[in-house]
């Protein structure tokens, strides 16, 4: 069942630790300015919160050093890197699912490579994640023009209504999830930004547990905004439709384990 408040939080003195391998994907197209805050931050959460790490650096046909950068920021860390390329941009949905794909670890999590979210934040995520099978962020108040959080609630609604999926902030860009959700949600059949709502949409309907933490959403203060457009926004909304209907028809959630098996 999906439950926006979620559990209290842990006593935030005590260290969060994940077992096994956590894997991060950073999805990035021309994100050369915000590699060292991003995935230099990254590192410092990843060492704090898991017993071992990756990072998968997914360069969405960059023209710029961004993968270069990226492997300066990891520092002593550069051998956890791992890079996807795409020869051209494909578009945000299809470079996190090969992310997602490409990742190994018992707990995959993933983040905008645009530097609006704290790596450090990986932290809060881990937080919750004893009690949750996908946690993620939402936020709190969101750092863009006025005219993408009108969009963004709009979209949320349309969730709600053809999903049944009622979370906040569906599309955020931050969320932590044990292997299992993977699992489930094989194969990712969305695109585009629907990915996000694939995977709550699936999360759910196998039953998996989900919560929610608000984040803080930062301006972007390097590299060229994305997404918001007209045309993208009419597509989102045309493809929630077309998603539905695809998922309806192919996909169908696999068999619960019996009662006391729920995942360690």
């Amino acid at each position: 069942m999906s439950d926006p408040g979620g559990p209290a939080s842990p006593d935030p003195g005590r260290p969060v630790h994940l077992r096994g391998l956590l894997s991060l994907v950073i999805p990035a197209h021309n994100e050369e300015p915000n590699m060292a805050r991003v995935v230099g931050g990254a590192v410092t959460a990843l060492r704090e919160v898991a017993d071992s790490f990756e990072v998968v650096l997914v360069d969405d046909g960059s023209t710029d050093r961004t993968v270069d950068e990226a492997r300066r920021a990891m520092g002593a860390s550069t051998d956890r890197l791992r890079v996807v390329r795409h020869e051209r941009k494909s578009g945000y949905g299809v470079t996190v699912a090969d992310g997602l794909r490409a990742a190994r670890g018992d707990w995959v999590a993933f983040m905008d490579g645009d530097g609006q979210f704290d790596p450090a934040d990986l932290t809060r995520l881990a937080a919750k994640a004893e009690g949750a099978d996908l946690v993620a962020g939402f936020r709190v108040r969101r750092a863009d023009p006025w005219h993408r959080s009108v969009v963004s609630r709009t979209f949320n609604v349309f969730v709600r209504v053809l999903y049944g999926v009622r979370c906040r902030d569906v599309d955020c860009g931050f969320k932590l999830m044990r292997r299992e959700v993977l699992t489930v949600a094989h194969p990712i059949l969305a695109r585009s930004a629907l990915l996000n709502t694939e995977i709550y949409f699936k999360t759910r309907r196998a039953g998996l547990r989900v919560t929610q933490v608000g984040l803080t959403h930062h301006p972007r203060i390097a590299g060229v905004r994305s997404g918001g457009r007209l045309v993208p926004i009419l597509r989102a909304v045309r493809e929630l439709v077309k998603l539905r209907w695809r998922l309806a028809r192919t996909w169908a959630p696999p068999p619960r384990p019996p009662s006391g098996n729920s995942p360690g």
